[in-house]
C-alpha cells in the first residue's frame, strides 16, 4: 500500500494573509485541494492522510467532499514544528501499516505535483527503500571569505549539488524508526530539518528521484502570483 502524508499545518506568516497560505482560495479552490487532487489522481496512491492546523479539520472535510478527495482517509493535528507535523504523521500510522508500506511525504502548499514525478519518488522506493525528488542546481554557488563578508574566493561545483524538496517516499518500517530514534536523541529536527536531513544525521543514504522546476512552493505572495499565472497558462492551453 502506497500512503501519502500531506502537510498543511503552517500557518502561513510569510505568506501575509488572513488565513493559512493553504487555504487561500485560487478560481475558488482552496490551494490545498490543488494539492490534494494530484494525489486523488494517482493510480499508485491508496490512501491520504493530512497533518492540519488545529481548527481547519472539519472546514478540509468540507473541502474534500465538494471536490472529492475520496482517498482522504485521516485528518490530524500538527505539532509546534514541521519535523513534530511529521513525526505525528509518521506515528498515527503506527498499527496501521505493514513495515513494507511506502509512505510519501508531500508539503501541502506545493500544488503542481506531476504525475511522473509522483510515480518515480514511489518506484525509486520500491527499490531503494527511500527516495527524494531532485533535481539539479544550475546556479553558481560562491562562499563568503569569514574575515570580509563582502567578498569570496572559493565556490562549490554546481555538479555536486542537487536541490531536494518533497515529495519524498520511504518505507514505513524505516521512517517510523527514524522517527523515534531522531525524537529520542534529539537528532535532526530542530530548525529547518526535515525528514530528508534527519534520515541523513542519522546515518542513513538517501537515493535521488525526478524533480520538475514546476514543484513550486507557496511561501510568498510572489509565488502565489507565479501558480495563479501558471493556472492561466494551463487554462489557455499554453501548458500541459
Amino acid at each position: 500500500m502506497n500512503i501519502a502524508i500531506i502537510l498543511a499545518g503552517g500557518s502561513g506568516v510569510r505568506m501575509g494573509a488572513e488565513i493559512p497560505k493553504q487555504f487561500i482560495e485560487v478560481h475558488d479552490k482552496p490551494v490545498l485541494i490543488y494539492t490534494l487532487e494530484g494525489f486523488q489522481a494517482h493510480p499508485l496512491i491508496d490512501e491520504i492522510g493530512v497533518v492540519c492546523l488545529e481548527g481547519w479539520h472539519e472546514r478540509l472535510k468540507s473541502y474534500a467532499e465538494q471536490f472529492g478527495i475520496s482517498k482522504l482517509k485521516w485528518i490530524i493535528s500538527g505539532g509546534d514544528t514541521g519535523q513534530e507535523s511529521i513525526r505525528n504523521g509518521v506515528f498515527y500510522l503506527e498499527g496501521k501499516c505493514l513495515e513494507s508500506d511506502i509512505v510519501v511525504i508531500h508539503d501541502g502548499i506545493r500544488p503542481l505535483i506531476e504525475p511522473f514525478v509522483l510515480t518515480d519518488v514511489i518506484e525509486k522506493c520500491q527499490k531503494h527503500g527511500n527516495a527524494v525528488t531532485s533535481m539539479p542546481y544550475n546556479e553558481q554557488i560562491f562562499l563568503v571569505n569569514e574575515n570580509d563578508p563582502s567578498t569570496t574566493s572559493k565556490y562549490i561545483p554546481r555538479e555536486t549539488l542537487r536541490r531536494v524538496s518533497t515529495p519524498q517516499a520511504y518505507t514505513f518500517g524505516l521512517l517510523d524508526k527514524a522517527y523515534h530514534e531522531a525524537f529520542e536523541k534529539e537528532i535532526g529536527i530542530y530548525g529547518s530539518s526535515y525528514t530528508n536531513t534527519m534520515m541523513v544525521e542519522l546515518g542513513e543514504t538517501l537515493h535521488f528521484a525526478a524533480g520538475s522546476d514546476k514543484n513550486i512552493k507557496l511561501t510568498t505572495k510572489d509565488d502565489l502570483e507565479l501558480f495563479k499565472g501558471y493556472l492561466e497558462m494551463k487554462h489557455d492551453g499554453d501548458v500541459e
